[in-house]
Order: structure tokens, then sequence, then C-alpha cells
């Protein structure tokens, strides 16, 4: 089978869809699947760092009209060499690659599969109502008619799908849930011999919070729930605040707001060094307003570390039902629970979390997995086209 995976952008600094689409086609290529990726990146863009890709990755932007990113060479590129692939995954919304590919695949006859990746959660409609105005005209003119004429719209977890639903009307799509995770590192990655994370605050126990700081991660409320409860407790966790500013102003409101003492903004932290401060952590802390996914989430479930979620991370039923963490709402309340919840429990409670925390990232996060599940279900579908054309 020979893949192309379209997407806005191979940056890194992007976050999830691009951190998710490599992670499976390194499992797709162990398992003799060929992938190549469009991008609307510029050639030579050093953000993107393309040369560091594996795969061989077509960069055909960069693109014109701000955030919509509309490029004729993908378009040109598209239809000619469409037909060279069995199918085309559009991992993304709201941007000119999927509306490209997705008139490229109907004029050749390609299948062509869409990741939303949680940009149809109606919590950007609340949050933005105007952006919602804007998107609701493009939905009508362009965005449903790319997932309408989808083979399959790949939802991550049920409860994506679910919420997609909610978004905008019409609605009239192929669903199915695809899964979605990472893979376990080797254990020597992260539980080194002298190696403590800690030491920079005292070798004193922690809370973490991992990924970008920007206002949809509910960092504010965390900080705010900390300081007022935990923070005066002797005995509980310091409270470290690790990832890079993409909202600087968002993040000097909250240090301004709230004494430093036992937080610790520690800044971005890359590759291998996260695997020894998410398995030292006694627990990450995540009380986003949206989460399609969470894939620090599932990183941290992996290395046996427990979750403290807001019910908005879209896979906290799954969390809850294996009893790898604990669940509030995405509130000052519901932070503010989730921090007492976790100091009240006994250490032997908290010891049976961080097992359960790796037989439920086994369960429903191991990417490897999940991967194979999605080729088999890609492998259908373009045999059964095949076969009814």
């Amino acid at each position: 089978m020979k893949l192309l995976r379209v997407i806005a952008t191979v940056d890194p600094a992007s976050g999830g869809p691009i951190e998710g689409l490599k992670r499976a086609s390194a499992v797709m290529a162990e398992h003799g699947v060929e992938v190549e990726i469009a991008t609307l990146d510029a050639p030579g863009s050093r953000d993107a760092d393309i040369a560091a890709l594996p795969w061989p990755v077509h960069p055909l932007g960069p693109g014109r009209f701000g955030g919509y990113q509309y490029s004729p060479r993908l378009r040109d590129w598209l239809d000619r060499r469409v037909r060279d692939y069995d199918a085309v995954i559009v991992h993304g919304n709201w941007q000119y690659h999927g509306l490209a590919a997705a008139r490229a695949c109907l004029r050749r006859r390609v299948p062509y599969f869409v990741f939303p990746h949680g940009m149809l959660d109606p919590w950007f409609n609340r949050a933005y109502p105007l952006k919602k105005l804007k998107k609701q005209l493009y939905w009508n003119w362009g965005e449903h008619f790319v997932l309408s004429h989808a083979t399959d719209v790949l939802f991550t977890c049920e409860e994506e799908r679910v919420l997609a639903r909610e978004s905008f009307r019409p609605y009239r799509v192929r669903e199915k849930v695809a899964g979605y995770g990472t893979r376990a590192p080797a254990p020597e990655s992260y539980s080194r011999t002298g190696e403590n994370p800690a030491a920079r605050w005292g070798g004193r126990p922690y809370l973490l919070y991992l990924g970008r700081i920007q206002e949809k991660k509910g960092i504010d409320l965390l900080v705010e729930a900390y300081a007022h409860g935990l923070a005066g407790d002797p005995a509980a966790p310091e409270l470290v605040i690790a990832g890079p500013e993409q909202q600087p102003d968002y993040a000097a409101a909250i240090r301004a707001r709230v004494p430093s003492g036992r937080i610790h903004w520690i800044g971005p932290v890359d590759g291998e060094a996260k695997w020894p401060l998410l398995h030292g952590a006694e627990a990450l802390a995540l009380v986003s307003h949206q989460e399609n996914f969470g894939l620090v989430v599932a990183e941290a479930l992996a290395v046996g570390t427990p979750v403290l979620l807001s019910d908005k991370v879209n896979i906290w039923r799954e969390v809850a039902d294996g009893k790898a963490g604990l669940v509030e709402t995405d509130s000052l309340d519901g932070a503010r629970a989730l921090l007492d919840r976790w100091q009240a429990l006994a250490p032997e409670d908290k010891a049976a979390m961080r097992t359960a925390a790796q037989t439920v990232f086994a369960e429903h996060f191991d990417i490897e997995k999940a991967t194979l599940r999605l080729i088999d279900h890609l492998r259908v579908r373009i045999e059964a086209r095949s076969q009814a054309q």
C-alpha cells in the first residue's frame, strides 16, 4: 500500500497532528506501507525541518491568504500525482490543503480519508463566536464538501466523534473511530540510574504540567488551585510547569497574579528529556478546556504516571474506567477537587494507579495497535472501492 498524507505543516511546534502522523507513519513503514507527505511548508523552511523526516516530503507552499494557505502549487501537484497513491489521508480542517486534496482525489477516483484532530470540537465555536460565523460560511462552501465526500472521517476516540456532530450543520459524514496514541519508550530512557529531574527543586516530589502554554490548556486554573491549596501544605508535592510559551502574555499574567513559591516554570522540555520528567512525576495534570486526545496523557500513562484530567480531555472516559487517574470539570473548583482528591489518596492507592496507567495505555493508546487497525481498515475500504468501480 502506498499512502500520501497531506498536512498543513510538518513544523514540530504545531503540536499534536504532526507528532501523531510521524509516530503512525513509522509503524506503517515497519509493516510495509510506503508513506509520503505533502505539506504547505515552503521549500527549505527551517522551522519545518523537512530534512529530518525519514519519508519523502513534498513542500508545496507557502500558501496565500493568511491562515487559509491557498496554494496553486499544491493544487497542481496533487492533480498530477494523486493517482500514484492507493489512498490519501488529510490531516486537519479549515485550510486549503483539505479542499485541494478532496478535489484531486474525486477527480482522479482515489479514496481519501480525513483526520480532523479535534478541529470539529464545538468548544471552539463557544470560545470564539466571531470565528464561528466565518467558519460557518466556509463550512457551507468548502469544508462540508471535503468531509461528506471522504471515504471515511477518522476520529481518534469515541468522544471526539460524538462532539463533532454538534459543531456545524449540515453534517453528513461516514464516521470511523480509528484510535491514536504513542509508543512506550524503553525503560532505560526514563529510569537511568542517578537521573533525578526533581534535583532542580531539591528532590521533592512534584505534579507536572507538560505542554504548550496557552489559554485552552487551563493552566491558570491549575496554578491558582495549587497556589491556594496544596502550596500551603508542606507534605504536598511541588508543581512543575514545562513547555513553550505559545501565548507569552497569558503566561506572564499567571506569574504576575500567582507567586511562584513552590511553582516551577522550567520552559520547553524536548525529545528524550521529557521521559524522565514524566516518569518521575507523582501525576500529570491537564485541566484543558478542550483537548481532542492529549498525546502527553498517553505518554504519561505509557511510563506508569497517573493523570489528573478535566472532562474536556476527550480520552477521560478510558482513564476513569481504567482507574488510571482522576477526572473533574474544567473549572477552578474542578482543578481544586483534582488536587485535593490526589493528595487525600493513600500511598497504596497511588501505587495502584501507576500500575493501572500502563494497563490503560496498552489497551487503548499503543500507537502500533491503533495503526495496525487503521492499516487493516484502509485496505478493506480501498479494496471495496476498487471492486465497485
